[in-house]
């Protein structure tokens, strides 16, 4: 087995365990509106509200990603927000409910930027489509994990005893990180023959700067047009994904009658089918991007068609039948994954140096997540006033329609050249 898949594997169960413990809340909400007699905009906010501190935590974030590595500021950010679920076991009303997840925010904000730095380090160029679904594809199995488990444990234990056994699971995954994950450079499990093959290919394809041209730096990642038109791409797909992430389990059960056991498990078939389906979009990618200067934005056009998939969302208002239902939503929720994730090999394919990658994810994550932060609050205000989920989801199909326009046309530059021309190798066609 090539020794790499196993940082592969270990960065799908970061994000996997990150968005159990986010939807912990969501699997509880019915339980824990009824304990604290909290109205659905008070439940709104608190589903939003690890995401405030987590926007103005991402940048800063990925600049000590940057600075310090992966390592050690990945285990800080998955050992606070581990406290923080455990946290949260212990909270007495809305207000001490509120602040563990704002603390659960600011330990999270480390996932991305450090994730597309190990990505970034680690993975060879023609992977990158494949290793980057994979990463992200962990933001789909914790959630079926946590509707179908995490629904169990409610149902059985009490929603208190769920969020200490999803804060015990980031502990472990914490101590595996410590002692196993180290740079390619100097991991001594991994073979020479390896560890050159990641060294001499992960740049591979990608945009190359002059060789005196210094670090960009987080002003320079700012004025780039791209990484904006990147970012406004990525909210379209964030904000759906987080409507999916706070309202689904809750729509199904108030809107289709379904129990708390069952609801769980309707909730867990998106999540499901979109994780596989999102891997082999991925793979396809890669596929596609073989031979191709990937430098000049050619995987926008992934990203486009993934965003254009996810509108099917929109139709939902208009279907009556359960199972059309399921799989409108399966299909929107594999969009947005694969979208996420090919915009995460899109700044990896147009940042010139890996010193920047961090910093860029975390860029285009919190100007993500600010879309994001707004799908709980509307969506909320949205039923509130008009007693319906229905149009919450036409909202995110006209989002995403606007994103796939964007996607297509604006994202084609290199991040942070001062020239139009850009300097790319090919993408290599073999498989490793």
């Amino acid at each position: 087995m090539r020794r790499r898949y196993w940082v592969y594997a270990l960065l799908f169960s970061l994000t996997a365990i990150n968005y159990i413990d986010r939807m912990a809340l969501a699997i509880a909400s019915h339980q824990i509106t009824q304990e604290f007699d909290i109205s659905p905009f008070m439940l709104g906010l608190l589903l939003s509200s690890f995401l405030w501190l987590y926007l103005f935590a991402l940048i800063p974030m990925g600049m000590l990603v940057d600075r310090y590595g992966t390592r050690l500021v990945n285990a800080w950010g998955i050992g606070v927000w581990s406290v923080a679920t455990l946290l949260s076991a212990a909270s007495g009303g809305f207000f001490s409910m509120l602040v563990t997840r704002l603390l659960m925010g600011v330990g999270e904000s480390t996932s991305y930027p450090a994730g597309g730095r190990v990505l970034r380090e680690w993975v060879p160029a023609g992977e990158r489509g494949m290793a980057t679904a994979l990463f992200h594809a962990g933001s789909l199995i914790g959630p079926a994990i946590a509707a179908l488990g995490l629904s169990i444990i409610v149902n059985s234990y009490g929603w208190r005893v769920a969020f200490v056994i999803a804060a015990a699971v980031g502990f472990i995954w914490l101590a595996a990180w410590l002692i196993w994950f180290r740079q390619p450079e100097v991991a001594r499990w991994l073979s020479p023959q390896e560890r050159d093959l990641i060294l001499n290919t992960r740049d591979t394809g990608i945009a190359s700067p002059a060789l005196d041209e210094p670090k960009l730096g987080l002003k320079s990642l700012l004025r780039s047009k791209t990484i904006w038109a990147i970012t406004f791409t990525h909210g379209c797909a964030v904000y759906t994904t987080y409507l999916f992430l706070t309202w689904l389990p809750s729509y199904l059960q108030a809107e289709k009658g379904l129990t708390l056991l069952k609801s769980g498990l309707y909730t867990a078939i998106p999540y499901l089918g979109a994780a596989v389906l999102g891997i082999f979009i991925g793979m396809l990618g890669d596929r596609a991007m073989a031979g191709k200067s990937l430098g000049g934005g050619q995987r926008r056009v992934v990203v486009a068609s993934c965003l254009l998939l996810s509108t099917l969302i929109f139709f939902v208002p208009f279907l009556d039948d359960i199972r059309v239902i399921l799989a409108c939503f399966t299909l929107s929720l594999t969009g947005c994954t694969a979208a996420v994730a090919a915009n995460l090999s899109l700044i990896n394919d147009l940042i010139p140096s890996k010193e920047d990658s961090g910093t860029a994810i975390a860029v285009i994550s919190t100007g993500g997540n600010l879309f994001g932060i707004f799908a709980p609050i509307v969506t909320g205000y949205v039923i509130s006033i008009t007693h319906q989920y229905q149009y919450g989801f036409v909202i995110a199909g006209v989002l995403l329609a606007l994103g796939a326009l964007v996607s297509m046309f604006f994202t084609r530059k290199p991040i942070g050249q001062a020239k139009e021309t850009d300097h790319v190798r090919v993408a290599p066609r073999t498989s490793h």
